[in-house]
């Protein structure tokens, strides 16, 4: 069981909050193939195209009679995904040109949806086509580091091909997972275990053992905090592929490696989270209706749950950081009232190094810059929180005090509630209009 929950959580980043402990970058495929053959794995021939008629020509060079179309978006479940204009599948073997072309026009320019996109989608703005290949058997293999092992681990499976989260959930005994020692890497004795637990021919097990050391080279290299080949395959003229590759960067390495984050693509990332970003915010949005303003990512773990707690939605992960300024400030409270979900707004603040008369200051300078009438239940304790409430009672604004977190929460999620039924009811609740 620890074995499965190691590999179900981590890898598949199933939750917002598995998102909120570390952040990365993710990349498109063709962009992830890219760099793998770069450095010696082997990948399907292919292309990246933004039009049909680019798609069209991209065939044309392909050795294969048949290829495949697969939609670029940052999020898993393509295959079984639809688009805005009702066509089904972001991922397609095409036979004939004719075919390639209507599936490109389909799928290039609009929404996919799947699970893992969120009800907005994404946008298709290119689509990889590549080489179709005829599979003896296909296999998963992830790399990715681990909190709890304190550092790489390899986790293989027979099971390739399709969500492994479906497969820890039904077959947790195909996941095989294995610690690897960060000094000296993945052994011969590990990868050769790893090549028989995945099913590869006994002919096969030394090519497999290659290119697994090449994936953990690349993983090290390049900073990866995940590498995903699902399926990496042994191919019908035996040749060991990474048929498809998910890639995840972490952010701290970005001044090590600004070839890779200059492959970012902004268009797949929340407009908020890239603004909060400017602002060195750590934002994460949500699908709740009650906006966090927080100082430290566990005081705002914990808001997140006394939310939930007093039967409330949370719309966001906000943390401000220990010494934000009050243009941070300033900045955070637009972007938290830009989600038009939200229906209230909790300031929670615990002031050490950050003080609470600049989060005051922040606060009041954004409700009067924006004329947002959403209302604010702010919770402040620590350094010149005094000087902070005074600030707030001179203000004439009407920002709603709470004593302790309890309070804050279960104000927030009443509030909530009472701004939602007047809105549905075409009432105006002006709770932030000066007194």
């Amino acid at each position: 069981m620890h074995q499965l929950r190691r590999a179900t959580t981590s890898l598949c980043k199933r939750t917002n909050l598995v998102k909120v402990q570390q952040r990365n970058l993710n990349i498109h495929e063709y962009q992830a193939q890219k760099l793998l053959k770069q450095n010696g794995i082997n990948c399907p021939n292919g292309s990246v195209a933004e039009t049909p008629a680019e798609v069209e020509k991209i065939a044309e060079v392909l050795k294969t009679p048949d290829v495949v179309i697969k939609a670029q978006v940052l999020a898993g479940g393509r295959g079984k995904g639809f688009f805005d204009n009702g066509f089904k599948g972001g991922v397609h073997v095409c036979s004939s040109r004719t075919d390639l072309v209507q599936f490109a026009e389909k799928m290039i320019g609009h929404q996919l949806y799947t699970k893992q996109t969120g009800p907005n989608g994404k946008p298709v703005n290119k689509v990889f086509v590549c080489e179709r290949y005829y599979l003896r058997r296909e296999m998963y293999l992830a790399i990715m580091m681990d909190r709890k092992l304190g550092g790489p681990a390899l986790i293989v499976s027979s099971q390739g091909g399709m969500d492994i989260e479906t497969v820890a959930k039904e077959t947790p005994d195909a996941i095989f997972v294995q610690p690897i020692d960060i000094k000296i890497g993945p052994t011969p004795d590990q990868t050769r275990k790893a090549a028989e637990r995945m099913g590869f021919s006994a002919n096969k097990i030394q090519e497999a053992q290659d290119q697994m050391k090449k994936l953990y080279d690349f993983f090290i290299k390049y900073d990866c905090s995940l590498l995903e080949i699902n399926p990496i395959a042994e191919t019908s003229d035996g040749v060991v592929m990474a048929m498809d590759a998910k890639l995840n960067f972490d952010d701290n390495s970005s001044y090590r490696q600004p070839e890779v984050f200059a492959l970012r693509d902004r268009s797949q990332e929340d407009s908020r989270e890239v603004q909060a970003s400017e602002f060195d915010l750590n934002y994460i949005g949500l699908t709740g209706n009650i906006g966090c303003l927080v100082n430290g990512a566990g005081l705002a773990m914990a808001t997140l749950d006394i939310i939930n707690h007093y039967g409330g939605s949370p719309a966001n992960f906000l943390d401000v950081g220990g010494g934000a300024t009050q243009k941070q400030v300033s900045e955070a409270i637009k972007i938290i009232s830009s989600d038009p979900n939200v229906k209230a707004i909790l300031v929670n603040i615990f002031g050490g190094i950050m003080k609470c008369d600049v989060i005051a200051l922040g606060l009041i300078a954004a409700i009067r810059e924006t004329g947002i009438k959403i209302p604010l239940v702010v919770r402040l304790q620590g350094t010149n929180v005094e000087a902070a409430r005074k600030i707030m009672e001179e203000s004439g604004l009407r920002l709603i005090a709470a004593g302790d977190l309890d309070e804050a929460a279960s104000k927030a999620v009443r509030i909530s509630e009472i701004v939602k039924l007047a809105e549905q009811a075409q009432l105006d609740i002006s709770f932030q209009l000066p007194l």
